[in-house]
């Protein structure tokens, strides 16, 4: 999966501190993050590089890959086509970093992006409207008027693979980017555990009930700023499909060896799939 880096180190935990020799810049622009490509791989402008043409930018830390400290930068339209200029790179979308290596460097852009997007989403306060202050001892946003404390946004979701002897629900998301398969999908709610998550999405998108419920991993999942929690599950009685066509292109059973290989390696859901048709998911 994407997160799965090793031999390489991460380290997410806040630091105070600011960029230096070995730091790497992630440039965002309305969004957008700022990579430059060498052949088939992408890296990002290196501090000691790009530092003259910062202009007093302001950054903010990010996390740790490997020894190198990387930090946002915001650009507005003017600078962001002067960094260009100094770089030769390009600004690309979240979609970008499905299909790029290595992948370090993909899960590094999309850790980013994540945090970008709750940096600029969350500039004055929602409870006094007040201009936030970065705090200096966590990653956390705190208002000098009211005291309010905001923290990085996550958002927790389920995947499920409904099983049925040797088949699978397989699913496609109806007017999504995406358009492979998938599997059943959906955020938790207030006052639900994971496992009534499950129960709840399945009958919604399948009209299916479910028993047998098994976790099986986790993943961060920045593309859409997730924390995804998989599980495996049994139909429960009727193996009858009823579709919600809103949210659903396709809903169906599929046998193990009718499963395609061509998987992506980046995403949980994949990585389920991929173990039901080798028969190892339980």
């Amino acid at each position: 999966m994407i997160q799965d880096i090793f031999p390489h180190s991460w380290d997410i935990t806040y630091k105070n501190i600011k960029p230096g020799t070995n730091s790497m810049v992630l440039f965002f622009n309305a969004g957008r993050l700022l990579v430059c490509e060498d052949k088939e791989s992408i890296t990002f402008p290196g501090y000691d590089s790009i530092k003259d043409a910062l202009a007093g930018q302001d950054m903010q830390y990010l996390f740790t890959l490997d020894d190198a400290a990387f930090f946002r930068c915001v650009l507005s339209d003017k600078d962001a086509l002067h960094i260009l200029e100094v770089t030769g790179g390009a600004f690309e979308d979240r979609s970008y970093f499905r299909h790029v290596k290595p992948k370090e460097f993909a899960f590094a852009a999309i850790t980013g992006m994540h945090l970008d997007g709750w940096y600029s989403k969350n500039v004055f306060c929602g409870a006094c409207g007040n201009k936030l202050e970065h705090d200096t001892k966590e990653r956390m946003l705190r208002c000098p008027g009211c005291r309010n404390m905001i923290f990085p946004r996550i958002n927790p979701a389920v995947i499920v693979g409904v099983v049925n002897g040797d088949k699978i629900v397989l699913t496609k998301y109806n007017g999504r980017e995406y358009k492979k398969y998938a599997l059943v999908a959906g955020f938790n709610e207030i006052g639900e555990s994971f496992e009534d998550t499950v129960r709840r999405e399945v009958m919604e998108e399948t009209g299916l009930r479910v028993k047998n419920i098994r976790y099986y991993k986790s993943q961060p999942w920045g593309f859409t700023d997730n924390i995804l929690a998989g599980y495996f599950c049994e139909v429960d009685g009727d193996d009858k499909i009823t579709m919600d066509e809103e949210e659903l292109s396709v809903a169906e059973w599929v046998p193990r060896n009718e499963i395609p290989v061509n998987l992506e390696e980046l995403s949980l859901t994949n990585e389920m799939i991929s173990c039901f048709r080798l028969d190892n998911w339980n």
